[in-house]
């Protein structure tokens, strides 16, 4: 059963950093693609990165650009996303997700296994 589990949520302040993790059991991640979405309070849910399995080639939404990172660890089967200049904009509950055939895109239908999330608060 494939289970992918977020963690390094928490609050900061604006302008501070935190960073993301995904661990999966059961998948390989080095092989697929692994994105990360969030949701704020109020909103739909938005995909933010994401890190293509095989090539690591990268996407990032254009509000996190310059400011968020997404790499992994393929030795401790993880992806992390470091968060940096923290926005009040970038609360919310922060999922990871992965599927069989992602390939490179954002697609929420394109993943096939989410994790339950992490929240983030950015506030002063």
């Amino acid at each position: 059963q494939v289970q992918l589990v977020e963690s390094g949520g928490g609050s900061a302040q604006p302008g501070g950093s935190l960073r993301l993790s995904c661990r999966a059991y059961a998948l390989k991640l080095e092989y697929y693609t692994v994105g990360w979405f969030r949701q704020a309070p109020g909103k739909e849910r938005e995909g933010i990165s994401y890190i293509v399995g095989s090539t690591d080639d990268t996407y990032y939404v254009d509000s996190v650009k310059g400011r968020f990172s997404i790499s992994r660890d393929n030795a401790e089967n993880m992806v992390y996303l470091q968060m940096d200049n923290l926005k009040s904009e970038d609360s919310g509950i922060y999922y990871c997700a992965t599927g069989w055939n992602t390939l490179a895109t954002i697609r929420e239908d394109r993943y096939d296994f989410w994790g339950l999330g992490t929240q983030v608060s950015v506030a002063s």
